[in-house]
């Protein structure tokens, strides 16, 4: 109950709020944070019941604490879900996820769901994964990507999963440790395929939440027309960091602590001040990962990020199949995790194994679902999206 006033109160619950008038003299005892459940005739305005006859009270045995400041855990459940605006925005996260699904659907894509307990998180160099006491090495995964692609070398030629993935180490108004992935891949497909689908995701999640064509963040308008533009990082750079495309392309390999400082810098910054989204597009080759090289233009690889309003939403590949050169790269991101002090996560040998088989050409994306339905609702924070950021636990 959320509050008591002479011959009536105001119910409500994660998603609504009710006045109620109860009848009978003297008015029952009631006080704000109790259980009450009434049963009364609907008044035909102002979304109230008239006459409502008290059924039961149900006081709690720990009454509602004060609330507790914007930036401070809540300070109960009710605070949580009710004036924390929580069960609204589930509300609308749950619109988001079945406007995903839909779509998907539309598309002929099987949803699948593969394992969080794996051999192998993935060897990225910044990416740490979390252990698991098990008879043999285990990790929650940072990504579904190797059980995804197996299922393409098995016949599933397109699949996507809503995954719970897990990152060690990672907290902030655009991370949590525990998050959801959206993650899909297309056999036979481009990355020019791939990224029509994000375009088409990004649009249909902002029109269920309300968005019609625009997305608003800190007090900017951002459209939503199809296609969003591709610039290549070697134009952002010559465009924004003064540095000119090939310089920028060779700066990866030769100071790539350099090229990221100009990424978040000055790049990143003059991207977030554009009134529409923007794939960045052909990698260098050092950060291709699992993605193939560019047949026309080896130096650069099929790996795209979409930015809109200055948040990374995707990072998305042309998926590289050849084994060789796969165990190649995992056995270098081995060996640089080591010489960095990080943990050296074991190669996943039937993941290679799925390849050697034959995966077919395919392309795929990994989306920060949480970041696009904050972005969406205008959050500041995923923390705004979730049912429990780490914080409140």
């Amino acid at each position: 109950m959320l509050e008591v006033a002479e011959g009536a109160i105001v119910v409500g619950d994660a998603f609504s709020a009710l006045r109620v008038a109860l009848e009978g003299t003297p008015a029952p005892s009631l006080e704000v944070g109790d259980l009450a459940i009434v049963e009364g005739a609907p008044a035909p305005v102002n979304c109230a019941l008239a006459s409502a006859r008290l059924v039961e009270r149900i006081a709690p045995r720990r009454p509602p604490r004060a609330r507790a400041g914007a930036a401070a855990p809540p300070s109960s459940e009710t605070e949580r879900a009710l004036h924390r605006g929580r069960g609204a925005a589930l509300a609308q996260r749950a619109a988001a996820l079945a406007a995903v699904r839909a779509l998907f659907a539309e598309r002929g894509f099987l949803e699948v769901e593969t394992p969080s307990m794996v051999p192998s998180p993935g060897l990225d160099l910044h990416l740490d994964a979390f252990a698991v006491q098990a008879a043999r090495p285990t990790f929650l995964i940072t990504s579904p990507e190797y059980q995804m692609k197996r299922l393409l070398s098995g016949g599933v030629p397109r699949c996507f999963q809503l995954a719970r993935c897990f990152r060690r180490g990672e907290l902030g108004d655009r991370h949590n440790p525990e998050f959801t992935m959206l993650e899909w891949y297309r056999a036979f497909a481009g990355v020019d395929e791939v990224m029509a689908d994000t375009e088409a995701i990004v649009q249909r999640v902002a029109g269920a939440l309300g968005g019609e064509g625009t997305i608003s963040t800190s007090g900017n308008q951002v459209r939503l027309e199809r296609p969003f533009p591709r610039i290549s990082i070697g134009e952002a750079f010559a465009r924004w960091a003064g540095v000119p495309a090939d310089d920028a392309i060779a700066l990866a390999s030769s100071d790539e602590e350099r090229f990221f400082r100009l990424l978040v810098d000055a790049v990143e910054p003059a991207i977030a001040a554009l009134p529409h989204p923007v794939f960045l597009v052909d990698f260098p080759a050092p950060l291709a990962s699992l993605a193939r090289l560019k047949p026309s233009d080896p130096r650069v690889c099929e790996r795209f990020e979409l930015y809109v309003a200055g948040v990374e939403l995707c990072n998305g590949f042309g998926e590289l199949t050849d084994p060789v050169e796969q165990r190649a790269r995992l056995l270098a991101d081995q060996a640089a995790r080591a010489a960095q002090g990080k943990p050296v996560y074991p190669i996943d040998e039937r993941f290679l194994d799925a390849l050697e088989e034959g995966m077919p050409p395919a392309a795929g994306n990994a989306l920060g679902v949480d970041r696009l339905v904050a972005l969406c609702l205008g959050a500041a924070s995923i923390g705004d999206v979730l049912a429990f950021p780490h914080g409140w636990l």
